[in-house]
């Protein structure tokens, strides 16, 4: 996840050095978001599962 989400972010900072703008531009921002989501709901869910909260998935 934190691979997938660098290369998202990798790839935007390549396309705003290199001027291109329009869709990819704004899909690489969108799965550098969708990942930094991702990743904070999983370790909510990893400390909630730690805290013993029955609402923490368990194996995370």
């Amino acid at each position: 996840m934190i691979g997938g989400t660098t290369a998202w972010l990798c790839a935007f900072v390549v396309l705003l050095v290199l001027g291109i703008h329009g869709v990819w531009l704004w899909t690489t921002l969108a799965g550098a978001g969708v990942g930094l989501l991702g990743m904070s709901i999983m370790l909510w869910q990893r400390a909630a599962s730690r805290r013993g909260s029955r609402f923490g998935q368990r194996n995370l």
